[in-house]
């Protein structure tokens, strides 16, 4: 059988295209993991939320801006601070009795034992301009 060369260039080029031609690739579904982040999030928030209600209740305003609730692990609540001037003073404070109170607030929730370190928590873009964010 004689092709014409318009069906020879047309056979060559549907060849081509299944042999050269790659299935399109299947993509994951977004809504399964949006699902397990938020999960995830709403584990956190129910564990620390009500800690973090009493401690702004409970530290003063001075001190809240310079710290923030890390984690809470084994009943260890980890808080970082931003400097170690106000790491002394949040120290001083948890020892004359506001440890106690927290600890007694926060029962339910299995606190156990504050632990402070020093550290920062920074937004931006640029590492190399790193700036803490104080509202």
């Amino acid at each position: 059988m004689q092709l014409f060369p318009q069906q020879r260039r047309e056979a060559e080029l549907r060849r081509l295209q299944r042999v050269k031609g790659t299935e399109p690739h299947k993509l994951a579904q977004l809504g399964t993991q949006i699902i397990t982040f938020f999960k995830s999030v709403e584990k956190r928030h129910k564990k620390l939320g009500k800690i973090a209600e009493i401690w702004e209740k409970l530290v003063p305003r001075l001190l809240l801006d310079h710290c923030t609730l890390e984690s809470l692990t084994r009943g260890t609540l980890t808080v970082l601070v931003d400097s170690s001037s106000h790491l002394y003073d949040l120290k001083q404070l948890l020892l004359a009795g506001l440890e106690k109170q927290l600890l007694l607030a926060c029962k339910t929730t299995g606190l156990r034992k504050i632990s402070l370190k020093p550290g920062g928590w920074y937004q931006g873009p640029d590492p190399q301009h790193l700036r803490p964010q104080f509202d």
